[in-house]
């Protein structure tokens, strides 16, 4: 038996309740904790111009209390246990979620539950939430190696809510009140647009149970019609911008779209990126840091939402030698379109994904990830054992066909930030 087979996996176990609520589950034995998330299904697409960021300062509020729990009590439950809570938004979706011991799960869902469903948007929390989210603007606008993403995604989407940042302007958080955040809350923030996806020592029949002892299954089903966006036909054109700014580096950034998360191209799509720039080892490591030593940090990174994708390349240098680490990086996707990958560098890349790709499952937070990505980007599920296969299915024509279509140096946008500008 080989080691791969000694795990074959049945998949999640899938719930629908009478209200709506989707609930996922995937039991891992051999662990003693859970990870439970609630995935609200709005997001910063979701948005209008002028509400940005009220996705991200929804979720903040939540925190502020509910009519059983203040602030201290919602993180001191779950906390006293060793656990944790945490929540984040996204382009796509909101998440709430707890990773604690098994016996202690129906306290995660009871806390969870009621800082989603009842919380109390108070106007005098908003005064003090609104200052921290401004503060998290100003740390952003501090921080170079976030600044240049989010100039990025502007330039690239432009008016598409692709292009919004997630955490608002300073002008559309200052305009915000309790009445839009009322209006998300009532709209999205029900059973008809929440996935639960849960995954460690858990049993599914014993989760379904856990929610309905802790009310999410007498909640009152909502609309759980699409919340109104609409799918980006093209990114803008793809073209130089610098923005000015006194910093000792520059900062870059190349991006180009892709396809979709569903779209079967992925697996290659991650393996060219993986090679290019996913480690010390790869081209783009060895040949702006290590040969030329124009650059301390440089990567790729990759993003794949339910309708569209994003890759691209960052690079820090200093101003001086910033066109020159560009040019390098602009040699590196070239060479890649014009060769794509040898048989041996390709066979060590699949070796390396799968690695990845299995190591990741080991974790139970990212089966958790993995479990409600099934309702997410509407995507049947995949045993790692069909995972692996498709990435030992890559060859070097599907290496180069998606090399040349999404990698070519002329379809990347690409914007600098820094004292000098890059071309």
């Amino acid at each position: 038996m080989s080691p791969a087979s000694a795990f074959a996996e049945v998949g999640p176990r899938r719930t629908t309740l009478d209200n709506g609520l989707t609930v996922l589950s995937e039991h891992i034995p051999g662990v003693r904790s859970v990870a439970f998330g609630a995935f609200v299904l709005a997001g910063s697409i979701h948005e209008r111009r002028e509400t940005m960021g009220v996705s991200h300062l929804l979720e903040h509020m939540v925190f502020k209390g509910t009519p059983t729990r203040s602030a201290k009590q919602l993180s001191l439950e779950i906390e006293t246990l060793g656990g944790s809570l945490d929540a984040y938004t996204t382009r796509e979706y909101t998440s709430y979620q707890a990773r604690v011991l098994a016996e202690h799960l129906d306290i995660a869902a009871d806390v969870i539950g009621d800082l989603v469903f009842r919380p109390l948007l108070r106007d005098d929390d908003l005064k003090l939430e609104r200052n921290v989210i401004l503060e998290e603007i100003g740390m952003m606008e501090d921080t170079p190696d976030d600044l240049v993403f989010e100039l990025h995604n502007a330039l690239m989407w432009g008016e598409h809510p692709y292009g919004y940042s997630i955490l608002g302007t300073r002008e559309t958080v200052g305009a915000l009140d309790t009445g839009a955040l009322r209006a998300l809350h009532a709209r999205a923030y029900h059973p008809g647009r929440v996935v639960v996806a849960a995954s460690g020592l858990v049993d599914h029949d014993a989760l379904v149970d856990a929610l309905v002892r802790t009310g999410w299954g007498a909640l009152t089903p909502g609309d759980a019609t699409p919340l109104a966006t609409h799918v980006p036909t093209a990114s803008a054109p793809a073209y130089a911008h610098h923005t000015d700014k006194e910093l000792t580096q520059t900062h870059v950034v190349f991006g180009a779209p892709m396809p979709k998360h569903a779209d079967p191209r992925r697996y290659a799509l991650s393996l060219v990126s993986m090679v290019l720039g996913g480690g010390m080892s790869s081209r783009l490591f060895q040949r702006v840091r290590e040969e030329l030593g124009l650059a301390y940090a440089v990567h790729t990174f990759q993003s794949f939402h339910h309708d569209v994708g994003m890759q691209g390349v960052y690079v820090a240098s200093a101003p001086e030698t910033a066109r020159k680490a560009a040019d390098a990086i602009r040699g590196e996707l070239a060479r890649l379109v014009d060769e794509g990958l040898p048989a041996d560098e390709l066979a060590a890349a699949r070796r390396q994904l799968k690695g990845q790709v299995t190591l990741s499952m080991e974790s139970v937070t990212n089966r958790m990830y993995r479990a409600a990505g099934q309702v997410l980007y509407d995507e049947p599920f995949r045993p790692l054992d069909e995972v692996l296969a498709r990435i030992d299915a890559i060859d070097e024509a599907e290496v180069l066909a998606v090399s040349r279509e999404f990698f070519a140096p002329e379809i990347h946008t690409v914007l600098s930030l820094g004292p000098k500008a890059v071309g």
